[in-house]
């Protein structure tokens, strides 16, 4: 199964979330992804204000972070908002969520690498989910809690379960061969809220 291509069916969700079928970038995906990332790029380039890329957010949206800050803010913003509490979510619904994330950043619109689509799909196809918390959703979008929570695990933090037990991300990336990614301008952003 293929993710960035034509929309997921439910069956499909459910292919991957409780029946562990793989799933890879659709070709067509990488060069839109390329494409949008490009100009994110661009912008950072000609030193354009661009909300939450070279600016910080809400309140804070007219203040310019310096160059050598905009990859901090990405960590930090999901630092901020992986706030949830409770129970886990069970295995398939983490799935789910990874899967329908990865979905939409393979659409190319929303400035992220390739690199982030496919670590995903690597950690659901390695059986690698994150302890997303039942409750904590915040702002208007209600997700960005359970998606803070998916992107730390994406950079080394948070928890995730891999067959035996949570564990820190970090050593559970490292068990399966994975360097925690560094995140670029937009990306943390992207993780938490699309678009």
């Amino acid at each position: 199964m293929r993710v960035g291509g034509s929309s997921l069916a439910l069956e499909d969700v459910e292919r991957v979330a409780r029946g562990r079928a793989r799933v890879e970038l659709h070709p067509d995906a990488r060069a839109r992804m390329e494409a949008s990332r490009a100009v994110v790029e661009r912008a950072l380039a000609e030193g354009r204000v661009v909300y939450g890329v070279t600016t910080g957010f809400g309140r804070l949206s007219d203040t310019v972070i310096p160059e050598g800050e905009r990859r901090h803010l990405q960590v930090n913003l999901l630092r901020s908002h992986a706030a949830g509490v409770g129970e886990a979510l069970p295995e398939d619904a983490a799935r789910a969520v990874m899967l329908l994330r990865a979905h939409t950043l393979a659409g190319g619109r929303s400035g992220v690498r390739p690199v982030l689509v496919e670590r995903l799909l690597a950690l659901l196809d390695a059986g690698v989910y994150p302890r997303i918390p039942e409750q904590g959703s915040v702002g208007a979008s209600g997700d960005l809690a359970p998606l803070a929570h998916l992107g730390l695990v994406l950079i080394g933090e948070g928890e995730a379960f891999d067959g035996a037990a949570w564990a820190p991300a970090a050593r559970v990336l490292e068990r399966h061969g994975l360097a925690p990614l560094e995140l670029q301008a937009k990306e943390g952003l992207a993780l938490v809220n699309g678009t």
